[in-house]
């Protein structure tokens, strides 16, 4: 398969809290990043390795990214894997698609940047590391 979804982002209004509900709900570990990472909360699903990265093949990790009132930060989206980010950028923009910012550099993970689909929907691609 092309383009799997890899991972998942949820806005938060609260971390801690987020982090408390998912922690004792679904038995998640919740691991905080510091500022380098935009405060970013990685949310461990599944048994998971020293670079986040999930270890049993079917699941994914997600995280929580601060909300904000402004479209694409209200509500939850999916990351894509794609094999090589400059050309999904361009297949993106040629079916219709926009890039919403500038493709990012994410430490021990890949190359990422959010689009906004033909729906309205904002959706991440991410180029993995190899």
């Amino acid at each position: 398969m092309k383009s799997p979804v890899v991972h998942f982002e949820m806005p938060a209004k609260d971390k801690a809290r987020v982090a408390k509900f998912y922690t004792n709900a679904f038995g998640w570990n919740m691991v905080q990043s510091g500022a380098e990472m935009g405060n970013y909360l990685v949310a461990q699903t599944a048994e998971t390795d020293e670079n986040n990265m999930v270890k049993t093949p079917g699941t994914i990790n997600g995280g929580f990214f601060d909300y904000a009132d402004k479209p694409g930060f209200t509500e939850p989206h999916i990351v894509l894997s794609v094999e090589n980010l400059e050309e999904s950028i361009e297949a993106v923009k040629k079916e219709g698609g926009t890039i919403d910012g500038e493709p990012m550099d994410i430490p021990h993970v890949g190359k990422y940047v959010s689009i906004i689909d033909t729906e309205g929907n904002r959706v991440g691609i991410l180029q993995p590391s190899r």
